[in-house]
């Protein structure tokens, strides 16, 4: 018996999430007294990985899973699981991990967890706290089956370091030839220093920026914050910003530690896109906007006299500190 964790490596390199997910696994492996196992696919580097409490690293290199295929890895990490006798399961709740985990409870006949906030509350019976309705409530779920697929929320746990001596050992999955029929022609990603999906701090615009040419107070105050930027539906719907930026219900989910919405309203697709960021500030000339009443912190002010000022007072809060 062992927990198995599925550590995601894009183009080769951990994120963070992927570390949180390890600290997370080692915490439920000593709440089961046993190991922790974590697998990964063609990572660059798993060094890291022992730093979170990784006890054995399984490691898989080939190049049909250079780029992401749900079936194909949900075989991997079911054969994994198997190769370990593992009961418990941990995946990314990200984009992937949503798709990747529902596959690998069914191969496994386990039970699925998704967007798991918080350690077991209880062994017997398996119980686990989890987000729901829309990120606005939290449940505690029972998985009674013998296996177990835990989906971990990001910026639930944190990271945890827990150095071990990990044994590394390269294993070959057989890999099913029907499960890459479907060909990826181009991949578009999206460009920036800090992706959405990656950031602790996001800086999203909505409409009151007025159009694309005043984009640039954004990108200015999340390069001096070390944040993603992002923007609202209508905003790519119009074209001013690149829909790999857009967030929200029918976007990208945003689960960071800080999420500035200026000029946003707040639709309630958007709100509940957002609704598991720690932290939320809004920026808006109206102050009846919806947005408002979900934030932690809000301004009522013309973004072009806020923004600007809230980047020169950090621009001197930095340098004082530096």
């Amino acid at each position: 018996m062992s927990v198995l964790v599925f550590a995601e490596s894009p183009e080769g390199k951990f994120k963070k999430i992927a570390h949180e997910a390890v600290s997370y696994g080692k915490k439920v492996a000593e709440q089961l007294s046993t190991t922790l196992s974590v697998l990964t696919i063609n990572a660059d580097d798993v060094s890291s990985l022992a730093n979170y409490g990784a006890e054995k690293i399984i490691k898989v290199q080939n190049d049909k899973l250079a780029n992401f295929n749900a079936k194909a890895y949900a075989d991997v990490i079911s054969q994994s699981a198997h190769k370990e006798d593992a009961t418990v399961v941990i995946i990314d709740s990200n984009t992937n991990g949503l798709y990747v985990a529902p596959l690998v409870a069914v191969e496994l006949e386990a039970g699925y967890a998704s967007n798991v906030v918080a350690a077991p509350s209880s062994i017997s019976p398996f119980t686990v706290k989890r987000k729901a309705f829309s990120n606005k409530a939290f449940n505690l779920t029972e998985i009674k089956t013998d296996k177990k697929i835990i989906g971990l929320a990001k910026n639930s746990y944190g990271l945890v370091e827990n150095n071990n001596t990990a044994i590394e050992e390269d294993f070959t999955p057989t890999l099913n030839d029907a499960d890459f029929n479907i060909n990826s022609i181009a991949i578009d990603k999206a460009q920036g220093k800090v992706t959405i999906a990656d950031a602790d701090i996001v800086v999203s615009g909505g409409r009151g920026l007025k159009g694309p040419e005043n984009w640039g107070i954004i990108e200015e105050l999340a390069d001096v914050l070390g944040a993603a930027t992002a923007c609202s539906k209508p905003v790519s719907d119009l074209g001013w910003r690149p829909h790999s930026e857009h967030v929200g219900q029918t976007g990208k989910p945003v689960a960071a530690n800080l999420y500035i919405a200026i000029g946003i309203s707040g639709a309630i697709q958007h709100l509940a896109g957002i609704n598991s960021s720690k932290v939320k500030v809004v920026i808006n000339t109206d102050p009846e906007a919806p947005f408002f009443k979900a934030a932690d912190y809000g301004i009522v002010g013309d973004a072009f006299d806020v923004v600007p000022t809230l980047i020169e007072k950090l621009k001197e809060f930095k340098a004082q500190n530096a």
